[in-house]
């Protein structure tokens, strides 16, 4: 890999680790920004790691930038030859009602921007990707868990990526032009990533679900909340996972009341172990999930 350091700005320095989208890119920008965060350098005011990038905010009256490019460079290679991190982080099981109402209402309002006006956003997804059966195509958006990579564009928007082989890898391009309206909750591809949108808000990915519960929570009431209003943390593991009508309304029913908690596990795991054998590793992740 070769990393391309570019200004931006006086206060900005962006890194690109590589031009397409890989976890090993991912993982690196993981270790070089936690290296960075624990040497707490006076200057450094925000370090955000993404998919295959990261970027830091700095002070250029206490550091230049020339000199915090130099000590990412020592990074940069320490990390390529450093033994394997550990990694602690959660297991969360995260309910989608999909072909929902809300989001179909959502994406007929916009057809005049979408690639394929006569077809839904469904539609479109299950044919750039071969499938013919909405049932197949659900089941392969649920059957492997994705890693949380980045909060993106508003706070709580998760971009989460599946860990499945690349040829098994849903995909689907977004929009030729934004809607200018998503639903709050709504669940959707765009490109090679998923997400959920934490408010409404105006989005291009293509709409295939909703989730029941929420990944903002603003006031916080909520147990899962009580420490951030944003319940995603980089390093998640989601597993998304299919659920009807009756479900999702007992959720909700939850949500308002104020007791839904979500069904979460710890898990600690090296880049290694996930590289190595994807499916074995999203096998462990299920089980530990459902059946510890």
């Amino acid at each position: 890999m070769r990393f391309r350091y570019a200004y931006g700005g006086d206060e900005f320095l962006f890194v690109e680790i590589s031009e397409d989208m890989r976890l090993e890119s991912y993982f690196l920008a993981l270790e070089i920004t936690s290296k960075l965060r624990e040497k707490a350098i006076t200057g450094i005011i925000d370090i955000c790691p993404a998919n295959s990038s990261f970027m830091i905010r700095f002070n250029p009256d206490h550091i230049h930038p020339d000199s915090l490019i130099k000590l990412l460079k020592d990074l940069e290679k320490e990390a390529n030859h450093s033994s394997d991190v550990s990694i602690t982080s959660r297991i969360v099981d995260v309910p989608i009602l999909f072909d929902d109402p809300w989001s179909h209402e959502a994406i007929m309002r916009f057809r005049d921007r979408h690639q394929e006006p006569e077809m839904t956003d469904i539609e479109y997804s299950m044919k750039v990707n071969g499938f013919e059966q909405k049932e197949d195509f659900f089941r392969a958006l649920t059957d492997r868990p994705y890693i949380m990579l980045m909060v993106a564009f508003m706070p709580g928007l998760c971009t989460t990526y599946q860990l499945t082989s690349e040829e098994k890898h849903i995909q689907a391009p977004k929009y030729v032009k934004p809607r200018t309206f998503t639903p709050e909750r709504a669940f959707g591809i765009g490109g090679a990533f998923a997400c959920i949108y934490p408010v409404d808000a105006p989005g291009g990915y293509q709409l295939v679900g909703r989730a029941a519960a929420p990944v903002l929570d603003k006031d916080q009431r909520l147990p899962d909340f009580k420490e951030s209003m944003i319940f995603p943390r980089i390093g998640d593991i989601f597993k998304y996972r299919m659920i009807d009508q009756d479900e999702y309304q007992q959720i909700r029913t939850q949500v308002e009341d104020g007791t839904f908690k979500y069904n979460i596990k710890e898990i600690t795991y090296s880049p290694s172990d996930l590289l190595s054998n994807m499916d074995t590793f999203s096998e462990e992740v299920t089980r530990r999930l459902y059946h510890d």
